[in-house]
């Protein structure tokens, strides 16, 4: 067997492991179950990743997302190392070739999502495998008390039945103490070994800032244009806005979000990467798995709507080790909003009960029948027949779809798309000329910014209500715009489907359920409480307060979130000058990390950080290649 060290020398090029990354290694080498959390960065790949190489066989990882596991398995193959991903719709007999390949092809990785693993082909064909090491990526999806819960992650136990031998590791960057305890139910994990390292980031500065004027405030924090930069907001029209509010103000800023075509993220995300693009305006989605440095910014332009997964949104920043922010930029009307968009949105045990029996109402499903029935139907229609809340029964599908009780398709919100063609004054000119296409067209581009650059999913329903016109007028309208390439758009009539797993019994079904509903329902008031305590307190140091979130306990202050630089900004400007003056003239004998500064400055080290902060933000002094502090010259 090659030894650990020889293998990440030889495919990663580096010289020695980073903190706990070696004994997790020989953790899983000694067939041992594992938990490890690392933080967002901190090189959780190559934890499963090495060992698998180490030995003969194949390791399976069970990842939530599409793009990860792309991005993983190409990065894996420039290294000359067999993997492969088993993604979308594959025809069987692909499916049944790629398994094959994955038995006797020498092959080291085979990515898996967890709903692929639902496949009895692929059970099978894992039975047959000589797999050496299950890996579990994002783990916290697997627990109900996680921030990005999939019910699918449940029957990930099924590895450990098919490969009951076979060492299992668990990797996240965010999980609390009750997240924890259900990866290790869920995962059936046994003897584990628990690796946690310090999510403390010395250089990361957690801010949050009150500013009514959202739009001039995120120009203050991007004043380096150049410098890479996240910004977060909750819909793909805002980040559509946002970024050609940026463009205006001559920042290189392009929107990410959902709608786009796989081939245009995959470019958006190359010219951000390559520094071409400084700054994505991005919906929650973005960012997962992708690995870049030297990011200065995340900025959050709506509350998020938990802790956990704002720390590992707001941890995509400073990876290269140079101090770099994370800010959320809130104003007084956003808690209202918070509260309503998602606590008013979730469902009790009697709506989901509602929701249940005007589901089988809908497909006319009989009481003791609708066993393994597969249904399509048009969400949005659903809800309007009955007047019931869309969010409230989404949220209700998927609660039943988390117990069991039916399987809901991934496609609910998929709504018409559309496009123009046309340039606006070419648009202009056409309506003047044909102005029964006026009203329509008008309340398309005031309702939805950038849908003459990317293709937009648009609500037909609203377009109704806007107009007046009936739905089969606007398609109608729209189909001729289409043939006078105009507009490019596509109608959906089905935009979801549900498989009922068990047979209708309404009340019967549910009641089983009934204390799983009641404690997702004060799970989720509980993050968002969270999230409101930590935008209000405003007297304990934010990394303090973030750490102790997750069960961690921080000892000295940061000294660079905004609670500290509140905390500091008491030092008289002749205190500061004095820091500084002692500050220059130890840099003149050469540049120096802070633990140094620290220790040879007569001052408290928390207004040590915050000067040294004030003189980078003036370009007084910078941060050298290897994260140490230098004068300007």
């Amino acid at each position: 067997m090659q030894e650990p060290i020889q293998i990440l020398q030889q495919y990663w090029g580096h010289q020695k492991f980073r903190s706990v990354q070696e004994e997790i290694i020989q953790t899983v080498l000694e067939n041992r179950d594992c938990i490890a959390l690392l933080p967002t960065g901190g090189g959780k790949s190559v934890c499963f990743q090495v060992p698998a190489l180490a030995r003969d066989g194949i390791c399976i990882v069970v990842s939530p997302l599409i793009a990860l596991m792309q991005d993983q398995v190409k990065t894996l193959k420039q290294k000359d190392i067999k993997a492969m991903a088993l993604t979308g719709s594959i025809p069987f007999h692909e499916l049944d070739a790629a398994l094959d390949n994955c038995i006797y092809g020498n092959f080291k990785f085979l990515y898996l999502s967890p709903e692929r693993l639902q496949q009895e082909l692929v059970q099978e064909r894992i039975r047959q495998m000589p797999v050496n090491l299950i890996a579990v990526d994002e783990a916290h999806c697997i627990s109900q008390w996680g921030h990005d819960f999939r019910p699918a992650y449940r029957n990930i136990h099924l590895l450990r039945e098919i490969q009951p031998t076979v060492p299992v590791i668990g990797l996240t960057a965010t999980a609390t103490k009750t997240v924890i305890k259900d990866i290790e139910t869920q995962l059936g994990l046994k003897d584990i070994k628990l690796f946690q390292q310090s999510f403390f980031r010395n250089n990361l500065a957690y801010k949050v800032v009150l500013a009514e004027d959202k739009n001039r405030y995120l120009c203050d924090i991007l004043k380096d244009k150049t410098a890479a930069a996240i910004v977060y907001v909750r819909s793909r029209h805002a980040s559509v806005d946002f970024a050609k509010f940026l463009r205006q103000k001559k920042y290189t800023a392009e929107a990410f979000h959902g709608g786009l075509k796989n081939e245009e993220k995959q470019n958006i995300l190359n010219r951000w990467m390559e520094n071409t693009t400084a700054v994505i305006v991005a919906t929650s989605a973005f960012g997962m798995g992708i690995d870049k440095p030297d990011v200065r910014n995340i900025v959050h332009l709506n509350l998020p709507e938990s802790l956990e997964s704002y720390f590992q949104e707001a941890g995509r920043a400073g990876r290269n080790g140079k101090y770099a922010a994370a800010t959320i930029v809130t104003q007084s009307s956003d808690i209202p909003v918070l509260k309503k968009q998602f606590l008013s949105g979730i469902p009790g045990v009697q709506e989901v009960k509602l929701v249940y029996r005007k589901l089988t109402s809908y497909f006319q499903i009989a009481y003791g029948e609708g066993e393994n029935i597969t249904q399509n139907f048009n969400f949005a229609a659903f809800c309007g027949h009955y007047q019931l809340s869309a969010q409230k029964t989404y949220n209700a599908l998927r609660l039943l779809d988390s117990c069991g009780i039916l399987k809901l398709s991934e496609e609910v919100f998929k709504k018409t798309e559309l496009q123009f063609l046309v340039s606006g004054a070419i648009l202009r000119n056409f309506l003047q000329e044909n102005i029964r296409y006026n009203e329509p067209v008008q309340a398309i581009l005031r309702t939805y910014g950038g849908i003459i650059d990317h293709k937009t999913n648009i609500d037909l329903k609203s377009l109704q209500q806007k107009t007046g016109l009936k739905e089969q007028q606007i398609l109608k309208l729209l189909s001729e715009l289409q043939d006078r390439e105009i507009l490019d758009f596509s109608y959906n009539t089905h935009d979801a489907s549900v498989h009922f797993l068990v047979p209708r019994e309404d009340d019967t079904t549910i009641n089983p359920f009934a204390g799983f509903i009641k404690k997702q329902q004060k799970n989720k008031e509980r993050k968002i409480n969270s999230v409101l305590g930590y935008i209000a307190d405003d007297k304990i140091c934010r990394s303090k307060h973030l750490l102790n979130y997750f069960g961690e306990n921080l000892k000295e202050d940061c000294g660079i979130c905004s609670v500290c630089a509140k905390n500091t900004s008491g030092l008289s400007r002749e205190e500061m000058n004095t820091i500084y003056k002692k500050l220059e003239k130890l840099l003149q004998s050469g540049p120096k990390d802070s633990r140094e500064i620290c220790s040879k400055l007569p001052f408290s080290e928390v207004h040590i950080l915050h000067v040294l902060q004030l003189l980078l933000d003036k370009n007084r002094i910078k941060l050298t290649s290897t994260n140490l502090y230098t004068l300007k010259k």
